[in-house]
């Protein structure tokens, strides 16, 4: 059990019945006494001036800034996130997203899922989108 605030989050994570899972995530987070959640559209790389960042590492980089100045301007950290969903131009980037992913977040472990998709544009490699609560 983790407070942040008065919001309680209890994990799920049974080892049987069920396959496990690894270190960056957990199967489910029940979050309590929550008075606001927060959806947050796909973020794709891109600058502040709308241009892709050239690589996988740097969008990724770019991506993750781009959530965190999001989540702050409602008052918000990546302590407040509940559930991330990626969108990867290729399954190749599973390594590196989820890497990413681990730097944003240090040890805090949250629902993840990775889907290989065409994104929008053929620029964008990789779009997140997150869910925070309060």
């Amino acid at each position: 059990m983790r407070r942040l605030g008065r919001v309680e989050e209890i994990v799920h994570d049974p080892t049987e019945g069920v396959y496990p899972t690894s270190s960056d995530y957990v199967h489910a987070l029940e979050v309590r006494g929550i008075e606001r959640l927060l959806f947050v559209a796909g973020t794709v790389g891109l600058r502040p001036d709308g241009t892709p960042g050239e690589t996988l590492e740097e969008q990724l980089e770019l991506i993750w800034s781009s959530i965190g100045t999001i989540l702050a301007d409602a008052g918000l950290t990546v302590a407040n996130i509940v559930r991330i969903t990626s969108y990867l131009g290729d399954a190749s980037y599973a390594g590196a997203n989820a890497a990413a992913r681990n730097a944003a977040l240090g040890d805090r472990r949250v629902p993840t899922s990775a889907i290989v998709a065409e994104l929008l544009v053929p620029d964008w490699l990789v779009e997140v989108e997150v869910v925070a609560a309060a």
